[in-house]
């Protein structure tokens, strides 16, 4: 699997007319707990099912971004977070020690 960098507003609207699950996570390059939390999650994404479209999030490069994230599917911004989104709405939001591949899949089942 890949990443698909998010780095648009237009990005955004189609995630939210997708149909099925979408995952989203925000990232932040400069943070070590962040790192660990991406390369945890990682490890165990195979996991997911194929199809389900992965979206990175760069937050400090892409700060209104983020707050756009955060504002369109009504969770608060943090770092590192996970969100599973289900036909356009915010169905999981994992942050820190929270995310896993494991949470995810529970919320899919």
């Amino acid at each position: 699997m890949n990443w698909t960098s998010l780095e648009s507003a237009e990005q955004i609207s189609g995630i939210k007319q997708h149909t099925g699950y979408s995952v989203i996570f925000k990232h932040s390059t400069r943070c070590s707990i962040s790192l660990m939390v991406k390369r945890r999650f990682e490890l165990d994404w195979d996991k997911i099912p194929q199809g389900v479209p992965l979206y990175f999030l760069d937050l400090i490069k892409y700060r209104e971004l983020s707050s756009l994230v955060a504002s369109d599917f009504q969770v608060y911004h943090e770092s590192p977070q996970l969100l599973l989104i289900k036909d356009g709405e915010c169905v999981l939001d994992l942050s820190h020690g929270k995310v896993s591949v494991e949470e995810a899949l529970s919320v899919m089942a």
